[in-house]
Formats: structure tokens, C-alpha cells, sequence
């Protein structure tokens, strides 16, 4: 081997994949026979597309670096000859002298994703947003072609159109042939040779454009909106993709959601909890401007409520996503004891502990509240 191929692409030992493909892509832009008719840019093209094919590819490229040779020169046959498994199974299973074709340059664009923030009552109820999204669309100037002014692709020089190039390597059980896909058109079968200014011959551009999405009700943190088509357009003007909207919900000052159900404390005084009291509530339709009855809720609070008992109103939470109908809101009582007495607060409440006879108060201890399993376990045990 008397060929370097790093100096015949211009790349050091250490060339990366992507650096390799670069250099390879811009010496064949100018050596190609369909640009360069010239025969001694030919014969270097030739060199170049040899070159190419071993540093490439990751085996090929091992064994070269080892002082083999990877085009199956080596003597001998058998593993160092630089086939793989996959080659072996390609030649006996269809791919031996089969010609699957060029493939289209049109191919379908990516997904993607962006996330949006909603307040807690924009998810229950659903809302309208508009985004600014920046996403691949079809270039206006070569219609997705790729071409400038209207030019056609050429067929490929290297495989003649076919996309595809034959490898005969020997190994102990003889020649094996394989197909892959052409080095110089990577596998299109064409070459454009004057490719669009304003795309560079992809047939997509970036493109800053406006989209009005809705926002169903009852969505939560993590919930995904599909806008179909409207995501990435593929290269050569391929369809385009799916957009994904990801909504993240706000935290509320009052409410916190778990699921559907909203649930919120309210605090009230000693006396209140002991006489009973009636509370108003501003619910979470006050948020989206509402006004009258929906903006508030009224409920008793029954006499002796004790600190931690929960109210349920039904029906009062975030519309179910899927179905119809709504969670509940559940109102935690939260008693709050005086801190601060003057003299005739403090004479009354000793008054009531008088008439309560509860000057001096006997504590009563008991066990934690046991769950059902609980029980079950320690009467096991």
C-alpha cells in the first residue's frame, strides 16, 4: 500500500469521523468527473472515494492503522481480510449482487418539543396561547429541490445512479459481495452540483413563525399536546414532522392539586371553631375573571370543629381531562389559639374554664391513629 490515505484527504491520525467525512465531501466537490472533467482530477477522485471508504469505515480503518490491508490485499484471506458478520449475512440472505436502489431525498422531518407555563387556573379550565416556534421549513427560493435556478440533480459518476457500490472481499469461504451505499452521493444516486444558496442544497431553511394552540381543560404538569405536521420539514422538502407542547403548571397560592382534586386550608379562630362559623372561599373561577356566584363559595364550618378535620365539597375541583365532570375540593380546618390575652380576655376564658371545670385539666395520652393493616399486623405479630 503504497497510498497514505490521511494525506490523500488531508486529515491527521487523530481525524475525527466528522472531520473525515468534511474533508472527504470538499475534495469531491471539486474532483468529481461531473464538475471536473479534467483526468488527472479523476484519478485523484478515485484515490480520494478509496480513501474515504477505509477511514470511514471504523474495522477498515483499525486495520489499516495496524499496518493491514483493508481492502483484502492482505494474503491469506480469512478475519483479517476486513469483512464483518453483517457483510456475510448480507451476501447470503440478499444482499449479494442485489441493487436496492437510490434512495429519495425527501425524508421525513424530526419531532419537536417546547414547553409552556400555565397558571392553575388556565390548566383547569383550558386556555389559548399563541407561540413563536423556530422550526426547518421548506425553502421558498428551490421549492425543496435543493438545485439553484431550477437545476436538476445529475446521476452519481461513482455508481452511476444506483446508489449503491460493490465490495468483493475474500475471506475462507470465498469472494464475498456486498452493497453500500455510494460514498460520493451517500446513496441518492444523484449529485447536485449547484445547490441553492439560501438552504446549501437541503431543501429546508430555519424559519421563525407564529402558531395559536389550545389548551384543553383539566391538563396538568407533564401533559403533552400533539400538533400533527407541525414540527420539523424533512430534508430535501420532506414532510414535516409532529410538534409536542408541554405544559408545566404554576403553583397557587391557595389551592394545591392532587389529580383533579384541589385542596386548600382555612384558618379560623378558637371561638369560631367552637360556635360554629360560616366562611366564604373565593374559588379558583375568580381567577379567570369570573364574577357573581361562581367567584365565591360559601360552607358551614359545624360548632366544635376540631384543627385538621377536612370539609369535601363536591364537584368543586379541576375538570376531568378525559370525560366529563370534576374533582373535589377538599378544605382543611386549621384552629388557631390565641397568643396574646388582655385582662378581660383572659378573665372570660378563665370564666368558661370555670364553667367547663377545666381549671386544671387531667391530659389523656393514647397511641397514634392505627390504620387497618396496622392493626391487622400487630395482631399478627
Amino acid at each position: 500500500m503504497s497510498q497514505d490515505y490521511y494525506e490523500t484527504l488531508g486529515v491527521s491520525r487523530q481525524a475525527t469521523p466528522e472531520e473525515i467525512k468534511k474533508a472527504y465531501r470538499k475534495l469531491a466537490r471539486s474532483l468529481h468527473p461531473d464538475v471536473n472533467p479534467d483526468p488527472d482530477a479523476q484519478e485523484r477522485f478515485k484515490s480520494v472515494t478509496v480513501a474515504y471508504e477505509v477511514l470511514s469505515d471504523p474495522e477498515k480503518r483499525s486495520l489499516y492503522d495496524r499496518g493491514g490491508d483493508p481492502m483484502g490485499h492482505a494474503g491469506g484471506g480469512g478475519f483479517g481480510s476486513g469483512f464483518t458478520f453483517s457483510d456475510i449475512m448480507d451476501a447470503f440472505f440478499g444482499g449479494q449482487g442485489t441493487q436496492r436502489g437510490p434512495r429519495g431525498r425527501a425524508r421525513r422531518g424530526n419531532d419537536a418539543l417546547i414547553r409552556i407555563s400555565v397558571d392553575l387556573a388556565e390548566a383547569a379550565f383550558g386556555t389559548t396561547r399563541e407561540l413563536k416556534v423556530d422550526t426547518a421549513v421548506v425553502c421558498e427560493r428551490c421549492h425543496g429541490q435543493g438545485s439553484a435556478d431550477g437545476a436538476e440533480p445529475v446521476a452519481c459518476h461513482t455508481c452511476r445512479g444506483s446508489g449503491e457500490v460493490q465490495h468483493v472481499q475474500r475471506s475462507f469461504l470465498g469472494d464475498i459481495r456486498t452493497a453500500r451505499p455510494c460514498p460520493t452521493c451517500a446513496g441518492y444516486g444523484t449529485v447536485i452540483t449547484n445547490p441553492c444558496e439560501e438552504c446549501g442544497g437541503d431543501g429546508r431553511v430555519r424559519s421563525r413563525r407564529t402558531l395559536t394552540i389550545k389548551v384543553p381543560h383539566g391538563v396538568d404538569s407533564g401533559t403533552r399536546i400533539q400538533l400533527a405536521g407541525e414540527g420539523e420539514v424533512g430534508p430535501g422538502g420532506g414532510p414535516a414532522a409532529d410538534l409536542y407542547v408541554e405544559v408545566e403548571v404554576e403553583p397557587h397560592q391557595v389551592f394545591t392539586r392532587r389529580k383533579d382534586d384541589l385542596h386548600c386550608d382555612v384558618r379560623v379562630p378558637m371561638t369560631a371553631a367552637a360556635l360554629g362559623t360560616q366562611v366564604v372561599l373565593p374559588t379558583l373561577e375568580a381567577d379567570t375573571g369570573v364574577e357573581g356566584d361562581d367567584a365565591s363559595l360559601t360552607f358551614d364550618i359545624a360548632a366544635g370543629t376540631q384543627s385538621g378535620e377536612s370539609i369535601t365539597l363536591r364537584g368543586r375541583g379541576v375538570p376531568h381531562l378525559r370525560g366529563v365532570g370534576r374533582g373535589d375540593l377538599v378544605v382543611r380546618v386549621v384552629v388557631e389559639t390565641p397568643t396574646k390575652l388582655d385582662e378581660a380576655q383572659r378573665d372570660l376564658l378563665t370564666q368558661l374554664a370555670q364553667a367547663r371545670g377545666e381549671e386544671r385539666v387531667e391530659a389523656e395520652f393514647a397511641a397514634p391513629h392505627r390504620g387497618v393493616f396496622t392493626r391487622l399486623r400487630d395482631a399478627f405479630r
